[in-house]
């Protein structure tokens, strides 16, 4: 089984990017990224409305990290410690050497490659520091931007399931991806 020896949060440190713990601090922003429309549009998940929804949100990460069982970083620019969006192995499988990330960001930095710097950056440490074997992500098939960032992360198609996820009084479907370790 996979053994999760982190000692610390592991923050990340990229050319334009600080990927650090959130905490309690961070929950107006999380209820600004998690009650955004944009951002949420494909994410088919409840819409948060109240600071005390980012809050318990918070606690779930946090008892996430404390349980080895996720790991949830804020994303902030170095030139302002305020958080810009989340990147996260919001579910370790560790008795499959697997986990699942997902991934959000306030609209206005879309296009500007912060999400792929996040990824890259996450992504290694998963393979070199965690030892994981694989990585996937779950994703809307209409949702073609997170599809793209996952294509030139190296990530490939595993599966298309038809309808077998319910939301807001409707069947979607879901589109697997996952990235193996690389040789």
């Amino acid at each position: 089984m996979l053994e999760i020896n982190v000692v610390g949060f592991p923050a990340i440190n990229t050319e334009r990017l600080r990927l650090r713990a959130v905490n309690q601090a961070d929950a107006e922003q999380i209820l600004a990224i998690r009650s955004n429309e944009l951002v949420l549009q494909y994410m088919d998940t409840k819409r948060m409305e109240r600071l005390d929804e980012a809050f318990a949100f918070l606690q779930f990460i946090e008892t996430a990290y404390i349980n080895k069982t996720g790991i949830t970083w804020g994303i902030a620019l170095h030139e302002n410690d305020k958080i810009i969006g989340t990147i996260a192995y919001w579910r370790i499988m560790r008795e499959h050497y697997r986990a699942e990330i997902g991934y959000s960001l306030l609209a206005d930095f879309w296009g500007k490659g912060i999400m792929l710097e996040a990824m890259k950056s996450v992504l290694q440490f998963g393979f070199q520091v965690l030892k994981l074997h694989s990585i996937e992500a779950n994703v809307n098939p209409a949702n073609q931007p997170s599809i793209k960032l996952l294509e030139r992360s190296g990530f490939v198609k595993e599966a298309h399931f038809k309808e077998n996820y319910y939301f807001n009084g409707r069947f979607l479907d879901s589109a697997i991806y996952s990235l193996i370790t690389p040789s």
